[in-house]
């Protein structure tokens, strides 16, 4: 395959006698050709034939496509024939063109070798004999020329080209060819930009995942390209038009799709585009969309195309324009670009080509030919070049407008655009970034859009959704949503992260509504406009939200009246902050309360708390968090941490649905609340260098964090703990691990003891085995049965798509005693694999992937009568760390998620790690395998695979 600029040097090869040509017929081609600019090449009467004949070979290669003039004498000239051999050659192994012309000869003579043409083929052999004889008597080489050429003539013949019997029509016949030749060339390349940085490295990498050999592959491929906004979709779509499409019968480009699709009957144009681009024919009218995919599906079938369908928006956009692979004939590929990624898996592409934003030293090249006109920042710019591109996030869009925008400014003009772009975007970008807010359909989508752009930028996407569903905002799909359409990015850790551009875009929304009234704005997120309005206590209704953050040094005092018009604020961050006065006037619909450095010493109970979903109160002087109890039905998370004088935890029983409580760093704290054991609903309790705690008191803990201090506690866990589902142990030793983990086996034996009954092996955990989490995989033999299991630890990516796959399917074989797996396939995943019921491995450095999950395959054996899987616990020693985690059967429905997430994110690079699995008295675990599967990380070039529809 041809890399991006190793472009064919000819578009046409002539080959022909040129004493029978040269002056007449194929003259006035040349000059037409010329004049319908089309480059081609014609043999030099000048050249020395020594010296010309490597030259020719070579410009047949370099050739797109091969003019043969066949004339009464071509084949009396073993040049000629030469040329037509290599033509030939190239034909087979390149796909070259052949272009056929039967120049005062009949094709029949040129097949059989007959008439004029006949016998100067004839006489050119008899030449050819005498030379053989000759090396045949001297040297041993025998004849195969004639052989050959009578085949290749033979086959050219068949080919459909052009007739020229008699002068008369000369005319016609190379109007015809030229016509012909600038129709199979398609000289309608589209432009791509005046300084391509970065495009040839892109264009290659999606040309490598469109086929290694296109002219040799027969499937049919869809590939989506998919991005924020301004990232350069589409410039790297024109140049992959530019560089394949002519191995196509035909090819279209389908531009701005979704602007067009809105026009007055845009959809059939579209498809009526569509037919006139392939087809090359008068332009089908389509009375419908109905009618148009019929006939795109009959008219498409059976040519080999290329089709771009640039910026995508929705589903019905691509079922009208390629509804499936079979519309297309064999070895045809289409691509399409998009901000959203749902409707690539809607469509069933074969791949996923992410376009992320350029490197730095990219985006410092890109910038620079627009800001400078060359490739790099002059000497006094090169700093503040810096800054700029800094802030551009390497967007190609942003980096040209702003390049532009600054070219021939002075250092101070820059400054003060820096400065103003910090508070109010480019225009252009802005306008650009904000089609994928506009974009969404569910206002409730937007509305979280806005809340992540000012307030959660950074924060545990499981807070959020917690925060936000508080709110009645539907977190789960919403955020699932803005993922997929490239404006909210959730890394490794499962933290939220935004593009600075993105970001300043949802800012400038809400700016923009009100450029002059700051108390009409709903979110306030800058110091100086918090701060003026806490100051002059202007805040309206419209503020839904806040966040003031101050330095502990300049620490500021207001009046709580200042929030007594904020009758909407659901969202409050503060820190560095102390309000005087009466804590009645904080809104009542508030949901989320993040005020690090809390002054008073409890929350007064005239503040309403029941709508509160998050009380986040860090670096606090409280020593009782209220006075008064009251019902607080939506409290979803308590964080306390580094509360140094809390003394008392609340009382539990008015806290009901607490799913999240971290007392991390509260030294003072003696007395937890019995009613602790009551929280049903509980996920996590971080007790983190704080006081011990009688497990006795905690029957209903589902999860538990357990520091170094507290670990002798834990010998008793299984039976003090029954509903306990996930269990942290932090170590301070290896040693200290080694005896952790000895305590934890040994309880975990008891209670394996205990549950040992005939009805234990086969009920115990049927209602967890259709979990979608972990799957379980049968095969049953003669001699016994062989199960095996597969548990994922970590979130779904596309990389544990394909693993999965081959996991599966060869658990699948039946009949193999072995125990088969996937090996390596680096830098996707790794395997480490063990007999017996554990895997000990070190972690690996990936150079340029994140970890994105884990997968264990466990094989058992069992007798007849067992129907479970058999799993009970699931232990990750981390020997680094000094760490255990340990997990119950039941906790395998969350692995996927927090629990899951929570095991990779703790695991780097160098970690010594065991993965041990627990089973049933009955099940013998004969061997035990684990995937490390790797992602490439935001900024990153990532290849994403799709199974077809």
């Amino acid at each position: 395959m041809s890399s991006y600029t190793d472009k064919k040097k000819y578009d046409v090869f002539l080959s022909f006698r040129g004493e029978d040509t040269r002056a007449t017929f194929t003259s006035y081609l040349h000059a037409s050709l010329i004049n319908a600019g089309i480059h081609d090449f014609r043999d030099d009467d000048s050249l020395q034939r020594g010296e010309s004949i490597y030259t020719i070979l070579q410009a047949i290669e370099e050739s797109r496509i091969a003019i043969i003039i066949f004339s009464k004498k071509y084949a009396d000239s073993r040049w000629c024939l030469q040329e037509f051999e290599k033509i030939m050659e190239c034909r087979k192994t390149k796909g070259q063109i052949v272009l056929p012309v039967f120049y005062d000869v009949d094709p029949s003579e040129v097949r059989h070798q007959s008439g004029e043409f006949g016998k100067g083929f004839q006489s050119l052999l008899s030449r050819v004999k005498e030379d053989h004889e000759f090396l045949q008597s001297s040297m041993g080489v025998f004849p195969y020329e004639d052989i050959k050429w009578t085949e290749l003539l033979r086959e050219v013949a068949s080919i459909a080209g052009f007739v020229v019997l008699n002068s008369r029509n000369e005319y016609k016949a190379i109007q015809d060819i030229v016509e012909n030749v600038t129709r199979l060339l398609d000289k309608t390349n589209l432009f791509v930009a005046n300084n391509p940085v970065g495009v040839e490295s892109r264009v290659n990498d999606i040309i490598q995942l469109l086929d290694r050999d296109i002219q040799q592959s027969h499937d049919v491929l869809l590939l989506g390209m998919w991005g924020m906004g301004g990232v350069g979709k589409t410039t790297i779509a024109k140049a992959i038009y530019n560089e394949i499409g002519y191995k196509f019968e035909g090819r279209s480009f389908l531009a701005n799709i979704r602007e067009v699709w809105k026009e007055n009957a845009g959809q059939a144009k579209l498809q009526e585009q569509l037919l006139s681009d392939i087809c090359k024919e008068v332009k089908t009218k389509v009375p419908s969309i109905e009618y148009g995919i019929m006939t795109l599906k009959d008219r498409l079938c059976h040519k080999k195309v290329l089709i771009i369908l640039d910026d995508v928006h929705t589903l019905e956009q691509l079922n009208a324009l390629c509804g499936s692979h079979k519309w297309f004939g064999s070895g045809s590929r289409i691509v399409i670009t998009t901000r959203d990624i749902n409707i690539l898996h809607g469509i069933g592409v074969n791949q996923v080509y992410k376009m992320n934003p350029m490197d730095e030293s990219e985006a410092i090249e890109l910038f620079s030919w627009h800001a400078f006109k060359q490739a790099s920042p002059t000497k006094d710019f090169a700093e503040i070049s810096t800054d700029v591109v800094k802030y551009s996030g390497g967007l190609p869009l942003a980096l040209e407008v702003l390049g532009s925008y600054l070219f021939d400014r002075d250092v101070t003009e820059w400054k003060s655009v820096i400065d103003k772009l910090k508070i109010i975007p480019n225009e252009q970008v802005q306008k650009k970034l904000k089609i994928s807010y506009d974009l969404l359909s569910d206002d409730t989508v937007k509305e979280i859009f806005l809340d992540i752009a000012c307030f959660f930028i950074g924060m545990d996407r499981n807070d959020v959704t917690l925060i936000l569903n508080g709110c009645g905002l539907f977190a789960g799909i919403g955020l699932s949503i803005l993922v997929e359409r490239c404006l909210v990015i959730v890394d490794h850790k499962n933290i939220l992260r935004m593009h600075d551009l993105v970001r300043d875009m949802g800012r400038e929304i809400i700016r923009e509504k009100s450029p002059e009234e700051l108390e009409e704005r709903c979110r306030l997120w800058l110091h100086e406009d918090a701060l003026h309005i806490l100051s002059e206590q202007t805040g309206t209704k419209a503020i839904k939200g806040l966040v003031l953050k101050l330095p502990g040094a300049n620490a500021k005092c207001f009046s709580s009246k200042a929030f007594k018009k904020m009758e909407k604020l659901r969202l409050l961050q503060l820190a560095g902050v102390n309000l005087d006065g009466d804590f009645k006037y904080l809104s009542k619909n508030l949901r989320w309360l993040s005020w690090n450095g809390f002054s008073s010493t409890y929350i007064p109970a005239n503040f309403y708390r029941e709508n509160l979903v998050s009380i986040e109160l860090e670096n606090s002087n409280i020593k009782l968090v209220w006075e008064e109890d009251q019902m607080m039905t939506k409290l979803k998370i308590l964080n306390l941490s580094h509360s140094h004088f809390l003394m008392h935890t609340p009382d539990f029983s008015y806290l009901p649905n607490l799913e999240k409580l971290v007392l991390k760093d509260c030294p003072m704290l003696y007395e937890v609340s019995p009613s602790i054991g009551d929280l049903s609903k509980i996920l996590l309790i971080d007790l983190e260098d704080c006081v011990e705690e009688d497990f006795e008191d905690m029957k209903s803990l589902v999860s538990l964090d357990v520091p170094s201090s507290s670990s002798h506690e834990l010998s008793s866990f299984s039976n003090d703990l029954p509903r306990l589902q996930s269990l942290s142990v932090e170590c301070s030793s290896e040693l200290q691990l080694s005896r952790t983990a000895a305590i934890i086996a040994d309880a975990l034996y008891a209670t394996n003891y205990k549950e040992l009954e005939p009805a234990a092996t086969t009920s115990q955990v049927s209602n967890m085995t259709n979990s979608t989490l972990t799957q379980c995989y049968s095969q049953v033999h003669v001699s016994g049965s062989k199960q095996s299991l597969l548990i994922q630890m970590g979130m779904n990516c596309d990389v544990t798509n394909i693993l999965k796959g081959k996991i599966v399917q060869i658990m699948d074989i039946k009949g193999s005693d072995g125990y088969l797996l996937p090996g390596h396939s680096y830098p996707d995943w790794l395997n480490f694999s063990s007999a017996g019921s554990s895997v000990t491995f070190r972690v690996p450095q990936v150079e340029g992937r994140n970890l994105k999950t884990m997968m264990c395959v466990v094989y058992t054996s069992t007798p007849d009568n067992i129907t479970s899987d058999g799993l009970k616990n699931v232990l990750v020693k981390n020997f680094t760390k000094a760490t255990i985690q340990h997990y119950k059967r039941e906790a395998s429905v969350s692995f996927e998620v927090e629990e899951g997430q929570r095991v990779v994110s703790s695991i780097e690079p160098g970690n010594k790690v065991e993965v041990v699995v627990v089973f049933e008295n009955d099940f013998v675990v004969k061997n035990t395998a684990v995937y490390l599967v790797y992602e490439e990380p935001i900024g990153e070039k990532v290849k994403v695979y799709f199974e077809s529809q």
